[in-house]
């Protein structure tokens, strides 16, 4: 039996650690020409460390990781309107929630893959899929015939354009800056803060080495060419009305963790097995950030994946189950998440002061109660 994956970012090595560490050696194909850690900062969730504790990187990821104890959510103003203790997470479920640089959790899992099985410049150009194989044509000429194909292409997956035409990436409305920056100890340790306003929303992190992870959003047409020419100065007067931290903060982005992009999804699908080919990650169901579960879902896919396999008999019943307990957390995450962040960027003065009214009165118990079903 051969398995391909395909794509080496977060979700396919992932997929490769928990295949491999059952004994089913697939191999990952990447378009990359080398091995590139790239992104700015990322939550990671205390649902997603118990995946990557079972799949066995957990302890590398965590010292590479800044524990959260708290989420706090701000008005305009940088008033607290209401908050998340995730020390209750900690309690109840026996792990953190941590912030860490993108580059460092790709690159704890691209360590813990055999480097023999990730092959680079390997660019998918179209795949034939019969009852028996599936056939991978790539651009540099090669060809490759699998049993079974894990597709963890991203959300503009050849697969998923080419099964679900009708899939296609949805734009959220908003466009969104990230960076890392120096702490200058002008952000609180063990503390995540997001504040919104009408002239959009900020949010910022701590990280284990000193540094800060940040990012901006703000209402905007996609490819608005107002926002995409912006540079580092052009960002920091946007948001500086929150505060003469967040100007710096911005300001003094490191070049290279400078970066900008607008945000989209996709409608959740109905399922992500088709024959012997089964979606993971982002080319699944690609999810705003509002959660900070895209990659972590990412993660509990190759998770569950490998679960499955090890326990059905054939890779197929192994896809029906991965299936079923994907497809509904999934649905829920990107719904839940695309709710959040439309809350957070209206720019309607009577809907802004409608919710800066309610939100402080909404019961810290219910906030950490509509995270549970992340655990489920």
């Amino acid at each position: 039996m051969t398995i391909a994956i395909i794509g080496g970012g977060i979700g396919g090595l992932a997929a490769a650690v928990g295949l491999h560490k059952i004994g089913i050696k697939a191999h990952v194909y990447e378009r990359a020409s080398s091995f590139k850690p790239l992104g700015a900062g990322i939550g990671i969730g205390s649902n997603v460390m118990l995946a990557l504790n079972k799949l066995g990187v957990s302890e590398d990821i965590l010292k590479s990781g800044m524990t959260l104890k708290e989420q706090r959510f701000l008005n305009g103003n940088f008033k607290e309107m209401n908050k998340i203790d995730f020390t209750l997470l900690k309690k109840r479920f026996g792990e953190e929630n941590i912030t860490i640089q993108r580059a460092d959790l790709h690159e704890a899992l691209y360590r813990a893959v055999d480097p023999t099985y990730v092959h680079f410049n390997k660019k998918l150009e179209h795949f034939k899929q019969t009852n028996q194989e599936v056939t991978l044509h790539f651009t540099d000429g090669t060809e490759v015939s699998v049993d079974y194909v894990i597709a963890a292409d991203g959300i503009h997956s050849i697969f998923r354009k080419t099964l679900m035409t009708k899939s296609k990436p949805r734009y959220a409305g908003y466009t969104c800056w990230r960076g890392i920056t120096k702490n200058k100890d002008d952000v609180s340790m063990y503390l995540s803060s997001e504040a919104w306003s009408k002239d959009g929303r900020f949010g910022f992190a701590p990280l284990h080495n000193g540094d800060v992870y940040w990012f901006a959003c703000v209402n905007a047409k996609a490819n608005d060419p107002k926002y995409h020419s912006l540079d580092k100065s052009g960002v920091a007067q946007q948001f500086k009305h929150f505060s003469s931290t967040v100007e710096r903060l911005i300001n003094e982005t490191y070049d290279d963790y400078f970066l900008h992009h607008d945000i989209y999804d996709i409608k959740p699908l109905s399922t992500f097995v088709y024959n012997r080919i089964c979606l993971l990650g982002d080319a699944a169901h690609a999810t705003t950030p509002n959660m900070g579960q895209g990659a972590g879902q990412s993660i509990e896919d190759a998770y569950e994946l490998m679960n499955a396999l090890k326990s059905e008999n054939t890779v197929q019943d192994a896809f029906n189950v991965y299936d079923k307990r994907r497809v509904a957390k999934t649905k829920k995450v990107i719904k839940l998440s695309r709710q959040i962040g439309w809350a957070a960027q209206w720019d309607n003065p009577l809907l802004i002061a409608f919710r800066n009214t309610v939100f402080p009165f909404i019961p810290k118990s219910l906030l950490f109660w509509r995270l549970t079903f992340l655990f489920k």
